[in-house]
């Protein structure tokens, strides 16, 4: 059993690659393996051009950006789902617990009714999000409780109240422009992702997941009760409070490029689970490879099934809803 799951690492970035491979080369315009291959060689090669400027511009700046997004988005929810499942020891949480999705959907929204670019939409869904953690935070300090419990209930309220605050600001949009982009939004897309947006991401999601790698021998320790860990010198606030402000930035840079996207945060730890047991040493990385796969598939299947583009958390709560159903089940001896 341990060598199998030693494998396991190895088969899912081997999967991850030909997901990849396969993104790339499908969709309208279609591409074989080889002119793929090609098309990328030549930026690091001197190689003859046997293919067209459309090719070359559709390798280059459509699907290599998306695929690019739906990779880091994909692994870094999942990434951020499995780090709040272990530091609340509780496989029901996600990561827009602590409000970071409703945080962003309302800031993404004030600069679709202003007009504002593409680049600003994304700023202020980045801190409309980290403004509603930074409020989930607060309010535990004011009841003078940092328990677990207190934090989440802080993030339900919070959650609630940027909801609202949704509802108003479409309440408010233009029913023929405004209100059908505010909806498209919130309900994720990778479709004008571009190289810029993933530069822009690259820094801030590998700095968080490498400290979340990192950790996570240390949030294993979580499980045996937070005055055994302490026994064991481990800062329990200082762990909760870099990993939490990891796995927020994660979700965070995540929604501001894609909007909301469900279900990958929640199902795929469960999955990991199944497949390496619950310690987050082998968790985390199975985690991170299984999320980048699913969305790269889901994502491919987003711009193939139908004329127009289908928005990813319809795909991922159609995939995902039953897969937590059958996880659900695979598991009900230990529930």
């Amino acid at each position: 059993m341990k060598e199998k799951r030693r494998g396991i690492l190895p088969l899912l970035a081997g999967i991850c690659v030909v997901l990849f491979c396969a993104g790339m080369c499908a969709g309208r315009y279609r591409l074989t393996l080889r002119e793929l291959m090609v098309i990328l060689a030549s930026r690091f090669a001197d190689i003859p051009a046997t293919w067209s400027q459309n090719a070359d511009n559709v390798v280059w700046a459509v699907r290599l950006p998306r695929m690019c997004g739906a990779f880091l988005v994909g692994a870094a929810l999942s990434l951020s789902g499995a780090t709040y499942q272990g530091i609340f020891q509780n496989p029901l949480v996600s990561p827009d617990l602590l409000g970071v999705s409703a945080g962003a959907c309302v800031g993404a929204s004030i600069a679709i009714l202003n007009g504002w670019p593409g680049w600003m939409i994304q700023l202020l869904a980045l801190g409309g999000g980290l403004l509603a953690v930074l409020l989930t935070n607060l309010i535990p300090c004011l009841f003078r409780n940092r328990g677990n419990l207190m934090l989440v209930l802080a993030g339900i309220i919070v959650s609630g109240f940027f909801t609202s605050a949704q509802g108003l600001l479409k309440y408010v949009a233009d029913p023929d422009t405004q209100l059908a982009l505010i909806t498209f939004w919130t309900m994720g897309s990778l479709a004008k992702v571009g190289a810029s947006d993933v530069l822009a991401i690259l820094p801030g999601m590998v700095v968080s997941a490498g400290a979340l790698l990192c950790l996570r021998w240390r949030i294993n320790l979580l499980a045996v009760g937070e005055r055994e860990a302490h026994s064991l010198g481990v800062n329990i606030s200082r762990l909760r409070g870099v990993s939490i402000l990891c796995a927020t930035v994660l979700t965070a840079l995540s929604i501001c490029v894609s909007g909301t996207v469900g279900w990958i945060g929640l199902v795929v730890p469960h999955l990991g689970r199944l497949l390496v047991g619950a310690d987050n040493k082998r968790l985390f990385p199975v985690s991170l490879l299984i999320g980048a796969s699913f969305l790269m598939l889901i994502d491919t299947f987003a711009r193939n099934l139908a004329g127009s583009e289908i928005p990813l958390s319809i795909l991922t709560g159609f995939v995902g809803a039953p897969a937590f159903l059958a996880l659900l089940i695979a598991q009900k001896s230990r529930l």
